[in-house]
């Protein structure tokens, strides 16, 4: 790294001092973007009894990654060039039960007004060559500075438990081996994701099923308990009003 750093004639050392006074613009972004996630989280935790969002984590590039970017690309090594080539420096992963979920959360996270979609990328629809099945976005979030406002890049990955189980093994194991995979290796991942995404959709088909069930025994119970209610004396139902309006009807009153 220093020796490229030598030859476009920067030293190493201030180029990482100015990367890391860069990359905190980047990390209130996530700050940012976590707290709208967190809020999902929560609405529908307390709200709607369900959860979309199993877990996510989020990360920065380091100064050497971003470095090694800009070698790779072949792009100026320059404060400028960084903010508008490199869009991943802050990364959140989101992990979903399942695929509605993530199409859920992808369109409420899109139609926040101070949020702009620069880039939408649907792996699960169309996914890589090696079996890879993700939904990624490049947004922009503003973070509030004392002196400005800054539009930041922010990149989401937005996938479900299966999906992200054969990511990361597939990740671990390729990690630092920079050598050609063999065929057969390639087919074999590409036969386990094809299968992760089989499970995803059984999953989803049994989890609906199970909700459908749910949904019907609570309207023979709700029914139970109205049709209960109206066989009860007029005194005890009006009581059971009660409990719905600051006071009963006026017309309930006179009769």
């Amino acid at each position: 790294m220093e020796e490229l750093a030598q030859q476009y004639r920067i030293n190493p050392k201030e180029m990482r001092n100015d990367l890391k006074r860069f990359s905190l613009i980047y990390k209130f972004a996530l700050d940012e973007m976590n707290t709208k996630i967190n809020i999902l989280k929560e609405e529908f935790i307390h709200i709607h009894d369900y959860n979309p969002i199993e877990h996510c984590n989020s990360r920065l590039k380091s100064p050497e990654s971003i470095i090694k970017k800009l070698t790779r690309k072949n792009l100026s090594f320059s404060i400028e060039s960084i903010r508008e080539n490199i869009k991943d420096i802050a990364g959140i992963r989101i992990i979903c039960p399942f695929i509605t979920d993530v199409y859920k959360i992808s369109q409420m996270i899109e139609n926040q007004k101070d949020i702009e979609l620069v880039e939408r990328k649907d792996y699960i629809r169309n996914p890589k060559p090696n079996g890879y099945q993700s939904l990624h976005l490049i947004i922009k979030i503003p973070v509030f500075m004392s002196d400005r406002v800054e539009m930041v890049f922010v990149e989401l990955q937005i996938r479900t438990i299966a999906r992200d189980f054969w990511a990361s093994l597939e990740h671990k194991i390729y990690y630092k081996y920079e050598k050609e995979i063999p065929e057969r290796i390639k087919k074999d991942l590409k036969e386990a994701a094809i299968s992760a995404a089989e499970l995803d959709l059984k999953m989803e088909r049994i989890n609906n099923e199970v909700a459908d069930l749910k949904v019907k025994e609570n309207m023979g119970e709700d029914f139970l308990i109205f049709n209960d209610n109206l066989n009860t004396p007029k005194s005890n139902f009006q009581s059971f009003l009660n409990g719905f309006f600051v006071d009963a009807p006026r017309e309930i009153k006179k009769k």
